[in-house]
């Protein structure tokens, strides 16, 4: 992945293979990606070759990082076989544990909370598998800094280094205890959701199956690149159904949510003061 996404500047064409797209679209033909958005900002990935942005005039640098780390890294991705989840992870004894749910679930936030008790950083809002071992999942590490909204940074004790666009409200951090660089299996898939009492819940059964459905837009490039037809999506969701463990993590949103929230999810990962 480091050498497919690989970055220079130059002019990117409006098409592929004979389709023209305007801006404010994407596209996938004959293996390649291209992003065309209404910033004037352009994106073309091709096999081999890297991606080449178009950078318009006075483009804002935080939408260029956004765009290739978000959209594009996601496509390129899904192009050369990784599988993309929606989920913010950290590392526990080799192994990876990942946190999912809808934007503003808080899955950036528990994994800062956590970097607090010594746990690495493993990826940030978007976790690429691969698949390609039958007997095992292998999580890939992702970018190397978290992105926090005010609240975000007050509950978990964080300082801001940079906003992260004009737009988002968020603020890039460090994560407190590092990151982790090297691939890893991935042990876990923990659903954050809302309640008024913090609990953390085995899933089992059909639920597991049904709870890998998302629509999250890594899954709609992921759709567009691959194409996979309804027997692949079954299969795929199966296979990470019987291989990952998965639970839910319920908790209110608010203050001492978060704190009775961590506490719970710091001892199911046996770690439980680590770092103290």
């Amino acid at each position: 992945m480091a050498r497919e996404t690989r970055a220079a500047y130059g002019p990117v064409p409006h098409g592929l293979d004979g389709i023209a797209i305007g801006p404010g679209f994407r596209l996938f033909a004959e293996g390649q990606f291209l992003l065309r958005c209404e910033s004037g900002y352009g994106y073309h990935y091709a096999p081999g070759q890297g991606v080449t942005i178009e950078r318009p005039p006075r483009g804002d640098p935080d939408e260029e990082t956004l765009w290739l780390y978000g959209s594009v890294y996601s496509a390129v991705a899904c192009l050369n076989g990784f599988y993309p989840l929606h989920a913010s992870a950290i590392a526990v004894d080799g192994k990876v544990h990942a946190f999912t749910g809808p934007s503003g679930a808080g899955k950036s936030t528990l994994v800062a909370g956590l970097g607090q008790r010594g746990l690495p950083m493993f990826c940030d809002d978007t976790l690429l598998l691969d698949l390609s071992d039958p007997a095992r999942i292998v999580a890939l590490p992702g970018h190397k800094r978290l992105k926090l909204t005010p609240e975000a940074l007050a509950l978990t004790g964080t300082a801001a280094q940079q906003p992260v666009g004009a737009e988002t409200g968020k603020s890039y951090v460090a994560p407190p205890a590092g990151d982790v660089r090297e691939p890893l299996p991935l042990a876990r898939l923990v659903f954050l959701e809302q309640g008024q009492v913090c609990q953390w819940q085995a899933i089992g059964g059909a639920e597991r199956f049904a709870r890998l459905a998302d629509d999250h837009y890594t899954q709609d490039l992921y759709r567009e690149a691959v194409r996979p037809d309804r027997e692949m999506q079954f299969a795929l969701r199966a296979r990470l159904a019987a291989q990952v463990d998965m639970a839910r993590l319920v908790r209110p949103i608010s203050a001492e949510g978060f704190a009775a929230s961590l506490d719970l999810a710091a001892a199911r990962l046996g770690v439980a003061g680590k770092g103290e």
